[in-house]
């Protein structure tokens, strides 16, 4: 018996120019399969905490509404900013706040007056429905933020404006609380604590107004 093999054709001029397009197509192809790749979240997101111990509130008074504060543009945003020197900041977008910064800082400042006057109707302002508060306390933030000579600084002014009653005038209030940094460098905890310690030194002075 005679077996046959068939040998396959050789590539004509035809096939071989249709194949050329798929060709330059296939970096392309890979290219995009390598786009479509999930990419891995390295983002680490802190929040302010009160650091004024914690009591249960047993007061209804007073009635004190915080004030989102204002900010400087440079701190209105989503990164953690580090004072590097004088007239250099470094913004990481591997460090970023939960919440948005004058949101956290009214937050907590009124939960540390909370803990400080023993009263449950200190509140951020957008938490009252109606005109139930007899005060208001705005902030006027300039500086707050880490420096790289491991301390933070709080420079601000304050004032507890009554709701019926003339203006009052604004106090001024800096404070610097140094810190440990941690050992890994990408770890900003002790940043954060220091702070909210200096929020919890200007909350004891306001609540020393109240």
């Amino acid at each position: 018996m005679t077996v046959r093999r068939l040998h396959p054709a050789p590539p004509t001029e035809r096939s071989t120019e249709t194949m050329k397009p798929l060709l330059c197509l296939l970096p392309l192809l890979l290219f995009s399969c390598n786009v479509l790749q999930p990419v891995k979240d390295t983002s680490v997101t802190y929040l302010l905490d009160p650091a004024v111990p914690d009591r249960t509130p047993k007061a209804s008074t007073p009635a004190v509404a915080i004030n989102r504060p204002s900010l400087p543009s440079y701190l209105d945003r989503q990164q953690i900013v580090t004072r590097v020197k004088a007239g250099e900041l470094k913004m990481s977008n591997y460090h970023l706040w939960a919440e948005p910064l004058d949101t956290g800082i009214s937050r907590v400042v009124s939960m540390n007056l909370t803990r400080l006057k023993g009263s449950s109707n200190i509140q951020p302002i957008n938490n009252f429905v109606t005109l139930e508060y007899t005060s208001l306390v705005e902030l006027r933030i300039s500086q707050f933020e880490p420096a790289d000579d491991d301390r933070v600084v709080l420079a601000c002014t304050w004032k507890v404006q009554p709701v019926h009653g003339r203006p009052l005038q604004p106090r001024s209030f800096r404070t610097e609380v140094p810190f440990t940094p941690s050992t890994d460098k990408l770890d900003l905890a002790p940043r954060i604590a220091a702070m909210n310690e200096a929020l919890a030194r200007l909350s004891r002075v306001i609540a020393g107004s109240l």
